[in-house]
């Protein structure tokens, strides 16, 4: 509302006497008829007439219908919850019947008085006394006590001594045993005799005697027809005599391989590796020794480890049986061939198989007892290759020499069927060669190579060029695969170091090679190195 009137004068006095001027924040006095109860401001004012007497007002914030009607005094209600005056009777709780279900579970038996207070160990409706045990000598509980045993053992009786032994005087004529025992006793050994008799009668028809002075045993001088004359023996009776054993003896050691005669004038061939100790100290012992055990020395003419080549030379022996050379050109996979050396220091052992595969390129690295760096563009023989067969002679049915025994694998010290020779084809020449002038050159097209497999190309990868050589006169770069090299498929590098080392100094050749996924020829003409 919007009326004002005056207020007392005393209601702001600091001076004045009203109790209420100093009251707590928030509460303000008034005087006379300055507002109403529904007044904005939310005052409380007195309704007494006189308007003097002071009222308290406390301000609060207006309570919402929606407030109101929840937490609001129920219709036709005026007063508080409490009861006034104690004129109402205080509510008192009401205790419904249990649940018959929790009433089941926790309530007393039917007909039980005893209340909760009990031994929560006892078993309810169980006697608690415990029952005597059945029998009291096992009680546990029962005291120890001095007394004899339960049960008495009777003790055993003394043991009898032995009566007199009975005799035939006793037995036959004292009337010990009864007579008709006797008898029955005398026709038992009888019969026993009888059957014994009787079965070795029978084992003695049956069964012949172990001993004879009457059986001679004779052979036949003249040998087995069927194996008489066989290739592999027509084969060893005309090469055993042209094939050596090469002994090389040092202070510390030895080394043992083979070798083969190859001209008149006593110059024989064998591998490089089997003479590297010999080459390498001068107070080894070099000793070739011959089919009929006539041990000489031998010198060392020339050697090639890049091919696992080498040539010696014997003196003043006389009436030299030569291998008779063949063409490894011509062999074909599956071809019988003979293999001749001294495995394992055996010597004048021959073994026999077939030509298992043809230009199989295979690497032989130095190591401690040689120093061969080769790769052999190598005959695959199943003919057994063991260590001491190097140098020896691989001969075909003709006893034609094919190969040069060189290599083998042999996991666990033993051949498992994979050994390789280098073509006579290939020997020749180089044998030839360290004859005349005591060393070889090779040809070389000066790069190095390595092995590339890939989905692309399959091949050896140039790794470097030589400037000047060969192979940077044709154009090759480096990362070039070389695919294909004097007709010759290339799939790795040591197959390109064979196909550089069959081809000739001096004489072009074609190859094929591989870049950015285009495929290219070109020439070249391979150097001496």
């Amino acid at each position: 509302m919007d009326s004002r009137e005056p207020q007392d004068p005393a209601a702001h006095n600091p001076g004045s006497q009203n109790p209420a001027a100093n009251s707590e924040p928030g509460v303000e006095w008034s005087a006379g008829h300055a507002g109403s109860a529904g007044s904005p401001g939310g005052d409380v004012r007195s309704s007494d007439p006189g308007g003097d007497v002071p009222t308290r007002a406390v301000r609060h914030a207006p309570v919402s219908p929606a407030t109101a009607q929840v937490f609001g005094r129920p219709t036709g209600v005026a007063g508080s919850f409490a009861p006034g005056g104690g004129t109402s009777e205080r509510p008192a709780p009401m205790l419904a019947a249990p649940d018959p279900v929790l009433a089941e579970a926790f309530g007393r038996p039917e007909g039980s008085d005893e209340t909760l207070q009990r031994d929560p160990l006892a078993a309810y409706g169980a006697d608690e006394q415990p029952e005597p045990p059945a029998d009291p000598w096992r009680d546990p509980d029962s005291p120890a006590a001095l007394a004899g045993p339960a049960v008495s053992e009777p003790a055993a009786p003394p043991p009898s001594a032995p009566g007199p032994k009975l005799g035939i005087r006793e037995v036959l004529l004292g009337r010990r045993i009864a007579w008709h025992a006797l008898a029955t006793l005398a026709v038992i050994a009888l019969l026993i005799g009888v059957v014994g008799g009787l079965m070795g009668r029978f084992t003695a028809e049956v069964a012949a005697p172990l001993n004879s002075d009457t059986v001679k045993l004779s052979t036949d001088g003249g040998g087995s027809g069927a194996t008489q004359g066989s290739p592999v023996e027509r084969v060893a009776n005309a090469v055993e005599k042209s094939v050596v054993s090469v002994d090389v003896r040092l202070a510390n050691g030895s080394a043992t391989g083979s070798g083969f005669v190859i001209n008149r004038d006593g110059y024989i061939l064998t591998n490089n590796h089997v003479v590297s100790l010999a080459a390498s100290d001068r107070t080894a012992k070099l000793e070739v020794v011959f089919s009929d055990r006539n041990r000489v020395p031998a010198r060392i003419a020339g050697r090639d480890p890049r091919t696992d080549i080498a040539v010696l030379k014997v003196d003043n022996v006389d009436n030299l049986t030569v291998a008779q050379l063949g063409n490894s050109t011509d062999l074909r996979i599956g071809q019988d061939v003979v293999a001749f050396g001294s495995p394992l220091g055996l010597d004048r052992t021959v073994t026999s198989g077939i030509v298992s595969a043809l230009h199989r390129a295979v690497p032989l690295r130095p190591d401690a007892e040689s120093d061969t760096d080769a790769v052999i563009d190598a005959i695959q023989t199943d003919a057994a290759i063991n260590p001491g067969n190097s140098g020896g002679p691989l001969v075909d049915s003709d006893a034609k020499v094919v190969g040069i025994n060189t290599a083998g694998l042999v996991p666990g010290g033993g051949s498992i069927g994979l050994g390789f020779a280098i073509p006579i084809d290939e020997a020749v020449p180089i044998a030839q060669a360290l004859i005349r002038d005591g060393k070889v050159n090779h040809p070389q097209i000066g790069i190095n190579a390595s092995d590339v497999r890939n989905d692309r190309v399959l091949g050896a990868q140039v790794r470097n060029v030589v400037a000047g050589g060969p192979a940077a006169g044709a154009g090759l770069r480096e990362n070039d695969v070389i695919v294909d090299f004097n007709g010759r498929t290339i799939e790795s590098a040591d197959e390109l170091t064979v196909a550089v080392r069959t081809a000739k100094i001096g004489e072009p050749v074609k190859f094929t090679y591989w870049r950015d996924g285009r495929t290219f020829e070109g020439t070249m003409t391979p150097a001496s190195d």
